[in-house]
């Protein structure tokens, strides 16, 4: 678990995703994590499963800086957030993917309401949910758009945080 926890942090840190471990005294939809004005806080004593580091980071990723920045607690219900979570599950697929990390390990048996078998089981034949939404903030591609571009398609990652917030 540590060498995970380890791999993921560094992961963060290369690719721009703020974090701090400190004790959470509140209650939090994931145990040991929560977010803070667009920084991941990581209670290390609460945390139970190190793939739900990268879920939760991948919130962040997928969301322009001007929202990432204001992103605290629980997400809000809205189509903003629902999109959210279908690229945080592609992304963090993709993160997964790039650490050569086992997909169980992101997608474990206690979280995504039981559906983590389905979901692995869709990434691994090729059913890429969440991925339009990834191409269309221009973070991946698909095979047809990747080939166009002469570049690797999703789970390959063009860029890991969105930039922009596309019109």
């Amino acid at each position: 678990m540590e060498h995970h926890i380890s791999l993921i942090l560094s992961f963060l840190e290369k690719i721009g995703i703020n974090y701090r471990l400190e004790p959470i005294t509140n209650e939090t939809f994931l145990p040991g994590l929560k977010l803070h004005m667009g920084t991941l806080i990581i209670d290390m004593e609460k945390l139970l499963y190190p793939g739900d580091i990268l879920h939760e980071a991948g919130h962040l990723a997928c969301m322009p800086p001007a929202i990432r920045h204001t992103m605290s607690d629980n997400l809000l219900s809205g189509d903003l957030h629902e999109g959210g979570e279908m690229m945080a599950i592609a992304w963090s697929y993709a993160a997964s993917v790039h650490l050569s990390l086992d997909p169980h390990i992101v997608f474990h048996a206690e979280g995504y309401k039981g559906g983590s078998q389905n979901l692995i089981e869709n990434f691994s034949q090729g059913r890429y949910l969440g991925v339009p939404l990834l191409q269309w903030l221009g973070m991946t591609y698909d095979e047809k758009q990747a080939h166009t571009n002469g570049l690797n398609p999703y789970p390959a990652m063009q860029k890991w945080l969105c930039t922009e917030r596309p019109e």
